[in-house]
């Protein structure tokens, strides 16, 4: 997020501040796979493809948040009380089901649950995306053909149910840049 932490009407980003000093917290420690770099720089960078969108407060602070339910031992019930409703509802919505076994499996009913839960669970989820597409060009990183399947099938619903949104095509952007050796790895690896 940058210093001011106001939106492009000079609005102070009450929520967001909040989220984003709860989610350092709850990231401490967490690292990304694609580089080793601190894990907070994901949903911060999520957040920054929020706001650059337009997107409100609240929807930029479960931008920021939205791994914390995955990811960390935070509950619905504390993001809730909080964060309030929309931001809890939004955070679950890109949220994974951990009793679904099954890679594909899991990541199919996290898509469908996307699609039932509106627009602005589906701009979160493209930001998501978007920031993911981006971590599979970091040179070295290893691209898993399951991984980069599934980003491929998440940009065609998005182009299905949010087609001309900015960062739909963003995703399609970034996906594209993703190296043809990696992407023929990530093939030659599929299980």
């Amino acid at each position: 997020m940058r210093e001011e932490h106001t939106d492009r009407r000079g609005e102070e980003l009450s929520i967001t501040r909040a989220a984003l000093t709860y989610a350092e917290r709850s990231h401490e420690g967490q690292r990304r796979r694609c580089d080793g770099a601190p894990f907070i720089l994901h949903p911060r960078e999520v957040a920054d493809l929020l706001r650059g969108a337009g997107a409100d407060d609240e929807l930029i602070a479960a931008g920021v948040l939205h791994d914390v339910i995955e990811k960390c031992a935070v509950t619905r019930e504390e993001l809730n009380e909080r964060f309030g409703t929309r931001v809890t509802y939004l955070v679950s919505a890109v949220s994974e089901n951990p009793l679904i076994d099954g890679y594909a499996t899991r990541k199919r009913a996290l898509r469908e649950q996307v699609a039932r839960s509106g627009s602005d669970a589906l701009t979160l989820f493209a930001a998501d995306k978007v920031s993911k597409a981006r971590e599979l060009q970091v040179p070295g990183a290893k691209v898993p053909a399951r991984r980069l399947a599934h980003y491929r099938q998440s940009l065609e619903l998005l182009q299905t149910l949010l087609p001309s949104h900015p960062l739909t095509r963003q995703l399609g952007t970034e996906l594209a840049r993703v190296p043809a050796r990696q992407a023929a790895v990530a093939h030659a690896t599929q299980p």
